[in-house]
């Protein structure tokens, strides 16, 4: 799978002026709104016999890092439960890590490991953030606009933006909106993503939410819709958790 907008791939040579006025102009580029032509309800990692029709393919990245200056990207692509192919490549960090440059750092050798990639996926789902990112145009957006796939970004910690409502011990299933304040290049209260609280323990032991937000052709409402078919029983969606999995798994032998 190849860029199918080279003129967005991140370049890590720029400047930070050059790397901020890129990410506006992909965050003009991307499509906040639903534009894909799968069912959205017939996303699941598990063999429900009440789902009819064709599965999406649906496509997890992560990273794991050899050392400073090399990582290992994977994908892997699931269909219903089914794992249908997994891809990976190993190349060199050229910048450190950034808040909110994160694309220009990890964007080029995730891009190395779905040219790797035979197969094409409905749904890209990025452990990184989408358009909660300060010029709305995090690592999910980015990646999602250089390939024009759906995509979303989940998150563990929220980057920027506010989230309408208190997110310590709420119950599994709980989810509140993420609105642009002033951190970010949107109107103030516009809908950027989604508070998600995909797991919880019963006992005192707490477990945070993920930050959800649409990366490209997937609005905010869909996403965390996506993200919550995409659960497994474990905090993060099957799709990255395997990817994080197979990343760690390519690690060991690298």
């Amino acid at each position: 799978m190849t860029p199918a907008h080279p003129e967005f791939v991140p370049d890590p040579a720029q400047s930070r002026a050059e790397m901020e006025a890129l990410q506006r102009r992909v965050a003009g580029a991307a499509r906040f709104e639903d534009d894909f032509d799968f069912d959205s309800a017939a996303v699941a990692v598990s063999g429900d016999a009440s789902l009819t029709g064709d599965r999406p393919l649906v496509a997890g990245v992560d990273q794991a890092f050899l050392d400073d200056d090399r990582a290992v990207s994977a994908v892997v692509c699931l269909r219903g439960g089914e794992v249908v192919e997994r891809a990976h490549a190993v190349t060199d960090l050229s910048v450190p890590y950034v808040p909110g440059l994160l694309s220009f750092r990890e964007g080029g050798p995730i891009l190395a490991a779905f040219e790797a990639l035979d197969s094409t996926p409905d749904l890209v789902v990025f452990d990184g953030s989408g358009r909660i990112h300060f010029r709305q145009a995090g690592l999910a957006t980015h990646l999602g606009v250089v390939l024009d796939v759906p995509s979303i970004g989940v998150a563990k910690n929220l980057l920027c933006g506010r989230v309408e409502g208190d997110v310590d011990g709420r119950p599994e299933g709980w989810r509140a909106p993420v609105v642009a304040d002033d951190g970010v290049d949107a109107p103030a209260g516009t809908v950027i993503g989604y508070a998600y609280q995909s797991r919880q323990y019963e006992s005192n032991a707490v477990i945070n939410p993920l930050y959800v937000s649409p990366g490209h052709r997937v609005s905010a409402e869909t996403a965390v819709d996506l993200v919550a078919r995409l659960g497994a029983g474990y905090k993060l969606p099957e799709p990255t958790r395997l990817a994080d999995r197979y990343a760690d798994e390519c690690k060991g032998q690298a």
